[in-house]
């Protein structure tokens, strides 16, 4: 796991304008997403928790919701850079089921090739005392000018470099 002494807590959403995300809700019952600045290395790390509303099979939680979590990390991964992106393909490799009640922690990298961006990510946790690898992910978006957003992507992206 993390250590946490190592983050710091940001709004994305704030920085954003206070927009709404898709994914992230405030009923505890449904995801929740709190995002952070690793001290250490400058990437974003997404903690996520996984509330009685995104049960799939029984006790756990419905893959589409591991996956939306997923992709909303490396969006705002991409957000944290400044660049606004639209998703051209996702894959989602599931390692361990994920139980209701779980909270977990998503950690990504990005790398831009011109107006592709590649964000790969990794979802760990704890379960019972014991570490637990979730998923991974890699997705492959294009990046969209951060105004068409409404956006100044180059006020993000100061503002989350300035954080330490």
């Amino acid at each position: 796991m993390i250590d946490e002494s190592l983050l710091i807590s940001v709004n994305m959403l704030k920085a954003l304008g206070d927009r709404r995300s898709y994914v992230a809700s405030d009923a505890a019952s449904r995801l929740t997403l709190e995002f952070f600045k690793r001290t250490d290395t400058g990437g974003l790390v997404t903690r996520i928790h996984f509330g009685a509303d995104t049960e799939g099979p029984p006790g756990l939680a419905h893959s589409g919701s591991v996956s939306a979590a997923i992709t909303e990390a490396m969006v705002f991964t991409a957000w944290s850079q400044g660049h606004g992106v639209l998703t051209m393909r996702l894959t989602t490799t599931f390692k361990q089921m994920v139980p209701v009640g779980a909270t977990a922690m998503v950690e990504t990298t990005i790398e831009m090739d011109g107006p592709k961006i590649t964000i790969r990510a990794t979802m760990n946790g704890s379960n019972n005392g014991t570490d637990v690898h979730y998923a991974e992910s890699e997705g492959l978006f294009m990046a969209i000018p951060a105004a068409k957003f409404g956006v100044d992507g180059q006020k993000v992206a100061q503002m989350f470099a300035a954080l330490s």
